[in-house]
C-alpha cells in the first residue's frame, strides 16, 4: 500500500471527479435555494391546495432515501417518459442535479420557514399598521431578517449537499467517489485510494465549516 504512488497516480482522476462534485453541489444549492423559497411561500399560502402540495413535497423528499430518489429520476422517470417520447433518456449529471436540487430544496424550505418564524410578529404588525401591504412587508421587513437568521443553516445545508452528492455515484455520476471506484477497479488499491478520497472530503468540508463558524460569529456580533 504505497500512499505516495496512489496519491500521485490517482490525483488527476480524483481531481476531475472533485470538480464534478463541487459543480453539481453548487448548482444544486442555487436551484434548491429557489425551490426552497418557493415551497416556503407555498406552505404559507392561504389556499389549502397550494399548502398541501408544499407539505406533500417536503414529506416525500424528507421521508425517502436519496438513493431511491436518484433511481426514480434516472431509471423510472425515463421509462415512463419513453411511453410518450420514444427513446427518451436522461444523463447521469442531469438526473443527479435534479435529485440533489429537489432534496436540498425540501430542507431549505424548512430552513426558510424557521427563519421567517424567527422574525418578531410585532415588526410585521407595525409594518402593516403603517400601511405596508403583505407583499411589501415580506419583501422589506421579513425576508432580509429571515435570510440573516437562515445563513448558518444554509451553510450547513451546503455541507450536507456536498456529502450527499457521493450517493449519486450509484447512477454513474463521475464524481470523486465514482472516479475512485474506477481507479480501484484498475489497481485494487482500496485502502490508500479511499483514504485519499476521505482526505479530499475532509478538506472541503473543513473549509465550509470554518466559513460557517465565521458567519455565525459575525451574525452573533451584529446581534
Amino acid at each position: 500500500m504505497d500512499f505516495s504512488r496512489v496519491f500521485t497516480d490517482a490525483t488527476p482522476l480524483l481531481m476531475k471527479g472533485l470538480l464534478n462534485t463541487v459543480v453539481i453541489s453548487l448548482l444544486a444549492i442555487l436551484i434548491g435555494f429557489v425551490i426552497g423559497l418557493a415551497v416556503c411561500f407555498m406552505g404559507r399560502s392561504k389556499h389549502i391546495v397550494v399548502r398541501a402540495i408544499a407539505a406533500v413535497y417536503v414529506w416525500v423528499i424528507r421521508g425517502t432515501p436519496m438513493i431511491v430518489q436518484a433511481f426514480l429520476v434516472f431509471f423510472a422517470f425515463p421509462q415512463v417518459m419513453s411511453m410518450f417520447i420514444k427513446g427518451f433518456t436522461i444523463q447521469a449529471f442531469t438526473a443527479g442535479l435534479i435529485t440533489l436540487s429537489l432534496n436540498a430544496g425540501a430542507y431549505m424550505s424548512e430552513i426558510f420557514r424557521g427563519g421567517i418564524s424567527a422574525v418578531s410578529v410585532g415588526q410585521i404588525e407595525a409594518a402593516r399598521s403603517l400601511g405596508l401591504s403583505h407583499s411589501r412587508t415580506m419583501l422589506k421587513i421579513v425576508l432580509p431578517q429571515a435570510f440573516k437568521f437562515s445563513i448558518p443553516s444554509l451553510v450547513n445545508q451546503f455541507i450536507i449537499t456536498v456529502k450527499d452528492s457521493s450517493i449519486l455515484s450509484v447512477i454513474g455520476l463521475a464524481d470523486i467517489v465514482n472516479q475512485a471506484k474506477v481507479y480501484v477497479g484498475a489497481t485494487y488499491d482500496f485502502f490508500p485510494t479511499y483514504i485519499t478520497v476521505a482526505i479530499y472530503y475532509l478538506v472541503i468540508i473543513s473549509i465550509l465549516m470554518v466559513i460557517s463558524k465565521i458567519v455565525e460569529k459575525k451574525l452573533s456580533y451584529e446581534k
